[in-house]
């Protein structure tokens, strides 16, 4: 008997979309912090209710309040930059896994005393979970493997 049905797609093909919207998740949020207003619509379509975001001077936990802590982190500068690499993801299930190099150059607001750029090379990894709203962040840290330049001075 012939079926004209067509065949579920493979765990394969599956995975691979899923990787493909895991690392568009992470691009989005690298591209966004440099250009768009970072609110609370902003964290809901990037990030889980209970996720944790690492930088490497400065921790938060859960989605309340993490667009106003990117957004007090990022006025420390004019200006920012962040460049990712394609993201190498790991799909098992509804999780995924995730890696990919990070450089960020940070502008300092005029008039200081040092070097006018700050740059640092990172290796951002993390965890996304598949919920109802679709791809979501519930980690994401950022390990210093280099910088140039002096970060801003801590108040």
């Amino acid at each position: 008997m012939t079926s004209n049905l067509l065949p579920a797609a493979s765990a394969t093909a599956t995975d691979s979309a899923d990787a493909a919207l895991v690392a568009e998740l992470l691009g989005r949020y690298l591209v966004t912090l440099d250009d768009e207003e970072l609110d609370d619509a902003w964290a809901r379509s990037l990030f889980t209710e209970d996720t944790v975001v690492t930088f490497p001077m400065s921790r938060h936990e859960g989605r309340a309040g993490l667009a106003e802590w990117h957004r007090a982190s990022l006025a420390a500068f004019a200006a920012t930059q962040h460049l990712g690499s394609p993201a190498v993801v790991t799909v098992e299930g509804d999780r995924a896994v995730f890696r990919a190099n990070v450089l960020t150059t940070h502008v300092h607001h005029p008039g200081g005393e040092g070097p006018p750029l700050f740059r640092a090379g990172t290796l951002a990894s993390g965890e996304a979970r598949k919920t109802p709203a679709g791809w979501r962040m519930g980690e994401l840290s950022f390990r210093v493997l280099f910088t140039e330049g002096e970060p801003p001075k801590r108040v």
